[in-house]
């Protein structure tokens, strides 16, 4: 009985390929090009995207106008639709309209926001 235990793993020895040493490094190596090889490719994608402009712009309808922030998962938005202004009361279950403004609000055009975004635009 045990001679055929031993028999049995001799033969199945026989028959895996022999080990190879540094395939595991191989192994490794191929695995980080390929890593590295699809992270150039969506830099490389999302660079085309942007310079081609494919991602359509916001110049919708809705007009987010201003927005802060009450706690953590609470904000009250002024948002514009179609000349037309709304102060909305968000959480994160719901949004309520708490008035609809008969008088637009001015925003300061000299704002950070503001700032950022022409300089952003300027770079492009």
């Amino acid at each position: 009985m045990l001679s055929l235990l031993v028999g049995g793993a001799t033969a199945a020895s026989e028959l895996a390929p022999p080990v190879e040493k540094g395939t595991g490094m191989d192994a490794l190596l191929n695995m980080m090009g390929g890593l590295i090889m699809v992270l150039v490719l969506i830099f490389v994608l999302a660079y085309i995207v942007k310079r081609l402009n494919l991602v359509p712009a916001s110049n919708g309808v809705l007009k987010m106008v201003a927005a802060t922030p009450l706690g953590q998962r609470e904000k009250v938005v002024l948002i514009e639709v179609e000349g037309q202004q709304y102060l909305l009361g968000v959480t994160a279950q719901q949004v309520n309209l708490i008035d609809k403004l008969d008088t637009a609000v001015k925003t300061d055009p000299d704002s950070f926001a503001n700032r950022l975004r022409q300089a952003k635009t300027k770079q492009l």
